[in-house]
């Protein structure tokens, strides 16, 4: 299924595993296509797959990632640097914060590549080096990433089903037609009808020192991915060691909590603006493009934009073809562009700023949505 070879590069390799699941075969007069699936649409998307594989866009450019992760590195030692030269006053210290948010944001998105296998022609290297970069120079578990993304990149904006929307309801209401349910149960966990604005004081600075580690210790501890856990702990060595000689325990810990609050800030408001402003509810058993093209939109590319987003600006194309590199987006956008208009569907794509505002727009009017349903219903 379309899935299934979206996510996995060695077809070979995996199917192997696939032998033991097999439950049976379809009826010869049931068909292959359930009535919910675009059974044309799907056709079509895979005539695009094969296109996509004759013209190698599947293979990577490694001087490009090799490169990146120079840049990534040389930032990283850059921002000790600048407290070991220029002192631990206050300008310096800001400075070199900067400077180690936008290393560690940088590595972010190339972890992001390693863990979809678009990095490395074999997945071996590809889950090795996810482990040096999402481990080692960001602190966080690799494995905790994948069980994760993977389940948000299978059916995204799902309830239920993509764990990125799991802060509707308890923190947020998502979703036009959730905020309208909700209003009518009479539930209110939070003041919906002002999250638009609380929104920039949770979620943007919190996400990364609060939720996100804690979770990423609890998954890998209890999961038992102990060689994740050992990677992680030769991070916070390094860390504490390298600046620890030059702080004091006070100005090392707020050091890296003010960080990691700029680093979740920048991660959160790139990956919000592609999902959030788009169809949030219960899984609707589409087709694969149906299900990823309802979900995710895109914004403009500049080097600037892909720079900053790490290429997430074509968040429609890298959703559709997950194991992609990156810098192969944009020569497969025009023919996506192409097979959604034969579709008639809707190819979002929008200003950066745009984008941004629409995360603030589409909570302020699920919120407003929410407390007209909670108060007249």
């Amino acid at each position: 299924q379309d899935a299934f070879v979206a996510f996995h590069v060695d077809k070979l390799l995996v199917s192997k595993y696939l032998k033991p699941l097999q439950i049976g075969e379809l009826a010869p007069d049931e068909p292959d296509v359930e009535p919910t699936k675009n059974k044309m649409l799907v056709e079509d998307f895979r005539e695009l797959r094969t296109t996509v594989e004759k013209m190698g866009l599947l293979k990577p450019n490694q001087l490009f990632f090799f490169l990146h992760l120079v840049h990534i590195l040389l930032l990283d030692t850059a921002a000790w640097l600048i407290l070991f030269y220029f002192g631990t006053s206050l300008i310096p210290f800001m400075v070199s914060l900067v400077v180690l948010t936008v290393s560690q944001i940088q590595a972010s998105w190339l972890q992001h590549d390693l863990g979809h296998l678009s990095v490395f022609r074999t997945t071996k290297w590809n889950h090795l080096m996810h482990k040096f970069v999402m481990c080692h120079l960001i602190g966080a578990s690799a494995r905790w990433w994948t069980l994760l993304h993977s389940q948000h990149h299978a059916k995204p904006n799902c309830f239920r089903k993509d764990p990125d929307i799991d802060m509707h309801p308890f923190l947020f209401t998502l979703g036009k037609k959730f905020s309208v349910e909700l209003g009518i149960k009479k539930k209110k966990y939070m003041p919906y009808n002002h999250q638009h604005k609380y929104f920039f004081i949770t979620l943007p600075p919190l996400l990364f020192p609060t939720y996100f580690h804690c979770h990423t210790f609890y998954i890998a501890y209890t999961k038992r991915y102990w060689a994740d856990l050992a990677w992680m702990l030769s991070f916070y060595i390094r860390f504490f060691f390298i600046y620890g000689s030059l702080l004091g325990i006070k100005s090392l810990l707020a050091y890296y909590f003010i960080f990691r609050m700029l680093e979740s800030s920048w991660f959160v408001w790139v990956s919000q603006m592609n999902h959030i402003p788009m169809d949030i509810y219960y899984d609707k058993n589409l087709d694969w493009v149906s299900t990823q093209l309802q979900a995710t939109c895109n914004v403009e590319q500049s080097l600037f934009n892909d720079w900053f987003t790490g290429h997430l600006n074509f968040q429609i194309e890298h959703h559709l073809f997950p194991t992609m590199p990156r810098h192969n987006y944009w020569k497969v956008a025009p023919l996506v562009k192409s097979l959604c208009a034969k579709h008639g569907i809707e190819y979002q794509c929008k200003p950066l700023l745009t984008a941004f505002a629409d995360i603030v727009h589409s909570l302020k009017n699920s919120g407003e949505l929410w407390l007209d349903a909670y108060l007249h219903k």
